[in-house]
């Protein structure tokens, strides 16, 4: 009751505004520790994942490990964030947002550490699948959490600003590589990365012992243990929800295979097509880099503006074409640094609507279900997508492999959000 004052208290005084972080000016403390709390905890997540594309060609050479097979790693862990990020969901739905996520950043943290002691590249495959159920249940139940957390006006703001995070943790990666394979030879220095994805899973676990569980999950949970039944794993392909499942889990396969599909494979081409060095490539990630996170936050901007639909469909068309001049386009190396930008600009973006675009589309009972099973299904078919491009690279250049992967998917992603219906503005209930 107290925190329901305060909350009405916040927003008196502070009148609703259109600007990018206009939601923090109404935001109580436990708001700002569970926004703080994921945010930090997406960053962990972005950079977990992000260090094996960056080791990626130095592990096929150490290991002398073909093309395909190297990017089999990066699908098995989005297969198993998959599975992850649907049970996780679930399972916050019986037992709590906040308990689920302190469970999958434990366990994704854990397994990055132990992916820096793989004696052989099919040990390193079964960690990186370990690593995945966590990885994918992570933003699963974070998505979650911060969607019910935050009023209808401003949750696409917030979500979206939470989403930035990630570019922060691929920042972190980054920097770490080009320190460690500065100071390191490089047989030692991709395992010195892997390790140091678990140091800042301690700070995340003390914020996240700070946030509350929103009252609308709270009630709607003692609303089903009162009639004694919750929604079974399964109810989300009911043919009330079937269709909204369906075309969301499309929307989520476009919107992830088009980035899987550039941003695993963007580093070994810039070594191979491009010519550059590990240490020569970390300005051209820095100018995507910052392209990202700009994009995340225009995208959490646009998505309350503008709708999440047209987000959607503006910056996968605008994906589509940047990638196809980058890849394709006999481009100087100098125009390629500054291409980076709005590469991973429209490449980024879009990811800020999603999270509360599927937290609008399915009741409370069975939102973590709903959502965890539609992102993380795009995590699944997105994937596929590493794999085929280093497949198909060993038939063609590996650029024109990477658009060809890269635009199906955004045409996927297009087409998939036009058929969905405009969430902005819905309010939850607690059914």
């Amino acid at each position: 009751m107290k925190r329901q004052e305060s909350v009405i208290s916040a927003i008196s005084e502070h009148p609703p505004g259109t600007g990018l972080f206009a939601f923090f000016r109404t935001m109580t403390r436990p708001e700002r520790d569970t926004f703080v709390a994921c945010a930090a905890g997406w960053a962990l997540d972005g950079m977990d994942f992000m260090i094996y594309p960056l080791v990626l060609g130095t592990i096929m050479q150490v290991w002398h490990v073909a093309a395909g097979r190297a990017g089999l790693a990066a699908t098995v862990t989005l297969l198993a964030s998959a599975v992850g990020g649907w049970l996780a969901g679930f399972l916050s739905d019986r037992v709590g947002r906040v308990r689920t996520l302190q469970l999958t950043i434990l366990w994704f943290s854990l397994f990055s550490l132990l992916c820096a002691f793989a004696q052989n590249f099919n040990q390193l495959l079964v960690l990186r699948t370990l690593l995945g159920f966590g990885f994918g249940g992570e933003w699963a139940v974070g998505a979650v959490l911060m969607g019910e957390v935050i009023r209808p006006a401003f949750r696409g703001r917030a979500v979206g600003s939470v989403q930035s995070g990630w570019a922060l943790g691929w920042g972190g990666a980054v920097l770490a590589q080009a320190i460690l394979f500065s100071v390191l030879p490089p047989a030692l220095a991709w395992r010195a990365m892997f390790a140091v994805g678990v140091l800042p899973a301690l700070l995340v676990l003390y914020i996240r012992r700070h946030v509350a569980e929103p009252e609308l999950a709270v009630q709607s949970r003692a609303r089903r243990v009162a009639a004694h039944g919750h929604p079974s794993l399964w109810r989300i392909f009911a043919p009330d929800i079937l269709r909204t499942t369906l075309l969301a889990s499309l929307a989520s396969a476009g919107a992830q295979g088009g980035y899987y599909a550039v941003t695993t494979w963007l580093p070994t081409f810039l070594k191979t097509a491009r010519g550059l060095t590990v240490i020569g490539s970390t300005g051209y990630l820095a100018f995507l880099i910052a392209g990202s996170f700009a994009g995340y936050l225009a995208g959490a901007w646009l998505a309350d503006r503008l709708g999440r639909r047209a987000l959607f469909l503006i910056f996968s068309a605008g994906a589509s074409v940047i990638v196809i001049a980058y890849t394709e386009l006999p481009i100087p190396n100098a125009a390629m640094l500054v291409l980076g930008f709005p590469l991973g600009f429209f490449a980024s973006g879009y990811f800020s609507g999603l999270g509360p675009f599927l937290t609008e589309l399915f009741p409370t009972s069975m939102r973590g279900s709903g959502q965890g099973f539609c992102y993380n299904f795009g995590r699944g078919i997105g994937a596929l997508f590493p794999t085929l491009v280093g497949y198909l690279a060993a038939l063609i250049p590996l650029a024109s492999a990477i658009a060809a992967f890269a635009v199906t998917a955004y045409a996927m992603f297009f087409l998939a959000a036009y058929a969905l219906p405009e969430t902005r503005g819905r309010p939850l209930d607690d059914r």
